[in-house]
């Protein structure tokens, strides 16, 4: 696939340069061996998300690297984010938000969101997926076997991940490791389209990331 062109990079390698990131929920951002390591400030259940201060339109290519430190817990990326209304999830007029999540899959913003270490509960743990699901609605509209490994076998490794949403085609990867493909009819309402991405983590995963880049398709 062409790589289309470079709209945003970050390389993620110091906390201090995320002062225009938006926090939902209790973001701990340290600097740790030239990668942003994320954590929760809070207790247990007290969740969070990231957003990049940038909109992006609706055929992008987002690629990052992460790493795995601690866990239990849980990964996600929310993607093509906007307030159901049309207009941008930081509008006024739209519920507060603070991390919990049924304010994300169930509120007023359109997103789809993948989550790709899901070890937050027993269940998960006992069977790795990707899970790709779109809101409003909590519709769980694809899923693929999850690659990577637990923290002890991870060993501080990096693995690239790539998400592509082209149109109404989303493809899913890890390391180059196609994972899922699906493709909205809007059978679970309409589809989403430009927007926000967003970094999301359950408590208490400890994770580190670096080398953002978004490509225009």
């Amino acid at each position: 696939m062409t790589a289309g062109a470079l709209v945003y990079a970050h390389p993620l390698a110091d906390a201090a340069d995320l002062a225009d990131w938006i926090a939902e929920g209790p973001v701990r951002a340290e600097t740790v061996d030239g990668a942003v390591q994320l954590s929760s400030a809070g207790g247990e259940d007290d969740h969070f998300t990231f957003w990049c201060p940038e909109e992006f339109g609706d055929r992008i290519r987002v690629s990052w690297e992460f790493s795995p430190v601690a866990e239990p817990g849980l990964a996600m990326l929310f993607f093509g984010a906007s307030a159901v209304t049309g207009g941008g999830i930081f509008d006024a007029g739209l519920a507060p938000r603070d991390g919990a999540y049924p304010q994300y899959h169930s509120g007023d913003i359109r997103t789809l969101h993948v989550s790709y270490f899901r070890r937050r509960w027993e269940g998960e743990r006992a069977f790795h997926t990707c899970n790709l699901r779109k809101s409003p609605g909590f519709h769980l509209v694809a899923q693929g076997a999850d690659p990577l490994p637990p923290v002890v076998d991870a060993r501080g490794a990096f693995y690239r991940i790539e998400l592509v949403k082209d149109g109404p085609a989303v493809r899913f990867s890890i390391d180059g490791l196609p994972l899922f493909s699906w493709r909205d009819d809007e059978t679970t309402g309409p589809r989403v389209g430009a927007g926000r991405i967003g970094f999301r983590q359950m408590s208490p995963l400890v994770a580190r990331y670096r080398n953002l880049e978004v490509f225009s398709l």
